[in-house]
């Protein structure tokens, strides 16, 4: 008996406390916010929806109840502790040097543009800016609010990007859904997913061979180009450098790369 109490606990920790405390602890302790299907997985239940629904709207209720600073809000798909709207004045002196790094008017063109017209290519971005945006774009990937998130189906495979998961909450977005309409900004995707032919996945396994090649021995960055190249790749210097920036390339084990490579180039052949 001892046993079999001991192998519920381990699979729902802490059972003994009332759910809306333990799905108020995890929601503290998180950086990020938590889905519906998350905090199931951490409390350890099944089939928890509806419960952990209830949990958060009673413990709004005892936030809103009680004059708390906080409540808890839908933000990028989960759930987050947030303060409330009007302590705003108060926090921004709390952030002030994070708030000193303010986005350029360059940049906010041009993360509007991806936000609205996602998956978009830099070469459209362009066209709507008329300049060059690559320095933009690098700029914003490396504050982590645009992403990569596949290839158009056009001559050359350019890259497509989109925006991540932190740019909705920073923006303070439940979703995409929730973009506020803008005059001259149409919410729709310039291209549509498609499922990644040979090319793409060769480019991929370039990038991972690349990655993994320079964790093994680190190169100068003057060399990492010309080490993709060697493994296959193909994209421009600038596209490489916006990938290899943008901190998604994993590494992996170099024989089953070279391998799977091998089958894949089989394949195309």
């Amino acid at each position: 008996m001892k046993e079999e109490n001991a192998n519920a606990n381990s699979k729902t920790p802490c059972s003994t406390i009332p759910l809306e405390q333990r799905v108020e602890a995890l929601l503290f302790a998180s950086e990020r916010p938590l889905s519906e299907s998350k905090l199931a997985t951490v409390l350890g239940i099944e089939d928890a929806t509806m419960d952990i629904k209830a949990a958060i709207e009673s413990l709004n209720e005892t936030y809103d109840s009680s004059s708390r600073a906080y409540r808890i809000e839908r933000i990028a798909g989960g759930y987050r502790v947030l303060t409330r709207e009007e302590y705003a004045p108060l926090v921004s002196r709390l952030h002030a040097d994070r708030q000193q790094q303010k986005l350029s008017q360059a940049a906010l063109e041009t993360l509007s543009i991806i936000a609205y017209r996602q998956p978009v290519m830099r070469a459209e971005v362009e066209v709507i800016r008329g300049v060059a945006c690559g320095e933009v774009l690098r700029g914003l990937m490396d504050r982590r609010l645009v992403k990569i998130v596949g290839r158009a189906e056009e001559l050359g495979r350019p890259m497509l990007y989109g925006t991540s998961r932190e740019f909705l909450q920073i923006f303070g977005l439940a979703s995409l859904d929730d973009l506020p309409e803008v005059q001259g900004l149409i919410r729709e995707p310039s291209w549509k997913s498609a499922a990644p032919p040979v090319e793409d996945i060769g480019e991929d396994i370039a990038y991972q061979l690349t990655a993994t090649l320079h964790a093994a021995k680190p190169r100068e960055e003057a060399d990492l180009y010309s080490l993709y190249q060697k493994q296959g790749g193909s994209d421009s210097e600038l596209d490489f450098k916006l990938k290899w920036d943008s901190g998604e390339i994993e590494i992996g084990n170099i024989r089953e790369l070279r391998e799977f490579k091998e089958k894949l180039m089989s394949l195309k052949n």
